[in-house]
């Protein structure tokens, strides 16, 4: 079979096409003929070595796919057989015509949504969906969403007053993506190519942060003191976030890393079937920027670190 291959940590070109053994399912496991592979930021950083993650070298990376399940598992119902698929393999392997991946980790593609428009939607508004669960919001919060146009950001901005916001401020890179975010329902967009960015923002009771590095100390000196919190589940400076205990003192504010097994348990075990759900009602929308076919992965992650993407970029095989 056709997979995309890693051989050792670097630029787009370190993904190269190879001629790999079909893999067949271990206990608890489905194989699935792939119909659709998502592509995410967070993998490109894998590739480039910039995000610290377990990379057993070489590998087909890719966490996400769609497709007709071709094998079961041992403890895996039969009758899953011939039926399309969404989940996430829970790490790696996705970047090829066939995925393995825990059955448990697998949902139906609703009705009336097409494969392709469950894969682009379900993992990334799953994370949005619990990170507005975990804000709490109360209702009457002003909210920032950092790169508001992004997978998950795009979601977050669309239905954060839904759960309780009264005012919306995203961030965004290009005029483009300001007018976006705007169309999503933020109330206002912000450059955050501008270095002084977090300067004119007004007091902020929730942000979402995905920047991280040294922008989110700034932005923290904007949380309202004694109740502000920073939610912080992204690095696209390639830095976590510079913010110490000494800082949070200082204002009695809240950071809250949401990232970890029990976060991911969260994400996929609840809010994954929950945003299927909400594809398949109208609640939600999948928004996918572009196709391309499987071998030019390292295209779509050129595309990715362009940063003009708005909405996912999938692979198909």
């Amino acid at each position: 079979m056709l997979a995309i291959q890693l051989d050792a940590t670097g630029g787009p070109e370190a993904l190269r096409p190879v001629d790999l053994p079909r893999p067949r399912p271990s206990a608890g496991q489905v194989v699935v003929r792939a119909q659709a592979i998502g592509v995410s930021q967070a993998e490109t950083q894998i590739r480039s070595g910039a995000l610290p993650f377990p990379l057993p070298l070489p590998a087909v990376l890719g966490g996400e796919a769609v497709g007709e399940v071709v094998e079961v598992g041992e403890g895996v119902d039969g009758d899953l057989l011939g039926t399309v698929r969404v989940g996430v393999t829970g790490g790696l392997g996705a970047y090829a015509e066939y995925v393995a991946m825990p059955a448990a980790m697998t949902c139906p593609v609703p009705a009336g949504v097409t494969p392709l428009e469950a894969l682009a939607g379900a993992a990334p508004g799953a994370i949005a969906l619990a990170l507005l669960h975990r804000a709490r919001l109360g209702g009457g919060e002003t909210v920032l969403v950092e790169a508001g146009t992004s997978a998950v950001g795009g979601h977050v901005v669309a239905h954060a007053k839904e759960f309780g916001a009264a005012r919306v401020i995203a961030t965004a890179g290009s005029p483009a993506k300001r007018r976006r975010a705007l169309d999503l329902g933020a109330d206002q967009a912000v450059d955050h190519g501008d270095p002084a960015w977090p300067d004119g923002l007004p007091e902020i009771d929730v942000v979402f942060e995905a920047i991280g590095g040294a922008s989110a100390r700034r932005v923290l000196d904007r949380l309202v003191p004694g109740t502000g919190r920073m939610l912080f589940y992204g690095m696209l400076s390639g830095e976590p976030a510079a913010v110490t205990a000494a800082d949070l003192m200082d204002r009695g504010v809240t950071l809250v890393g949401c990232s970890g097994p029990g976060w991911a348990g969260q994400v996929f075990g609840t809010h994954y079937p929950e945003m299927l759900d909400r594809l398949g009602s109208g609640r939600s929308r999948a928004v996918i920027h572009e196709t391309l076919p499987l071998a030019e992965a390292a295209e779509a992650h050129r595309r990715l670190e362009s940063r003009a993407v708005m909405g996912r970029v999938l692979l198909v095989p």
